[in-house]
């Protein structure tokens, strides 16, 4: 086979996997003109259309998902033969391209990332933090970190640092006029930011002591999806926040914000950083792992 063949027949299986000329673009590093180049010789040397497209959208024809369906297990094996020299090297080199929670991330990846790349000149480490539910393997990752409770199956999962906890705070001024409440019960008497999902779904202020769990529905006016404007909003005194203690840790030194029911909030699942069984580990995500480790 030619290398333009397996050129674009790799550009093919990028767009079709991620949709998206712009995205499989980004994955082989080159821009979503090449990428619409590659895929038309493609289609003019076999004489069969195998993407359909319009302005908004990339789908495949049958013939397109008949030629995914057989590529996909050939590059993931050339893939896995590639990853599998890396056990000959020494030094971790390349790129590792790891998805995670942007509300966390800076906890996870901030007290490892300066040494980690100083230990590792060779290393490239791209981090994509985003909120957003992510399939690391469609979105072309080497791994991706979420709470234990919901990893996918097929994956394989590694327990990382730290265990993070999320609490209740508020302002100084804010418990001017109101009193510290004491119990989840007293939140009632309070306002409370409503925390959202990235889909704009709300989820509940979670509480457990002594193995009784307890689930608050904030109804306050203030709704947010990001962490750091919650403690921005607790800080100003217009409501009460339930975020990540990491976040609001230096506030809470400073005498800033005020930590509430502090016996309530238990430490979440474990962080874990995880990967698809069936990949060979680079030397590159080797050396994450072990910086992240428990």
């Amino acid at each position: 086979m030619r290398t333009t063949d397996l050129s674009e027949l790799a550009a093919f299986d990028a767009v079709a996997r991620h949709r998206s000329f712009r995205r499989a673009g980004e994955e082989r590093g080159v821009t979503a003109s090449a990428i619409s180049h590659a895929v038309g010789n493609l289609e003019a040397r076999v004489g069969i259309r195998l993407l359909n497209r319009t302005t908004r959208s990339v789908s495949l024809t049958d013939a397109g998902a008949m030629l995914l369906a057989q590529l996909s297990p050939a590059f993931g094996e050339i893939g896995s033969a590639l990853d599998a020299l890396n056990q000959f090297r020494d030094t971790p080199f390349g790129k590792v391209r790891i998805n995670a929670p942007n509300s966390i991330a800076p906890f996870v990846f901030g007290p490892v990332m300066g040494t980690l790349i100083a230990q590792n000149p060779k290393l490239e480490l791209e981090i994509v933090a985003t909120d957003r539910l992510v399939d690391i393997v469609d979105e072309g990752f080497d791994a991706g970190i979420r709470l234990g409770e919901s990893l996918r199956d097929g994956m394989t999962a590694v327990k990382i640092k730290p265990r993070l906890r999320l609490t209740v705070v508020g302002s100084p001024a804010y418990f001017e006029t109101r009193p510290v409440p004491k119990v989840p019960a007293d939140l009632k008497d309070h306002v409370c930011i409503r925390n959202l999902y990235p889909s704009g779904t709300a989820y509940a202020w979670e509480f457990s002591r002594a193995g009784k769990i307890i689930a608050f529905e904030p109804a306050g006016p203030l709704s947010l999806d990001d962490h750091e404007l919650m403690v921005e909003a607790a800080r100003s005194g217009v409501a009460l926040a339930y975020v990540w203690e990491e976040r609001a840790r230096p506030f809470i030194a400073r005498g800033e914000l005020i930590e509430c029911l502090a016996s309530w909030c238990a430490p979440e699942d474990w962080l874990y950083l995880y990967y698809p069984t069936r990949k060979h580990l680079s030397a590159g995500l080797r050396a994450v792992i072990e910086a992240l480790r428990v």
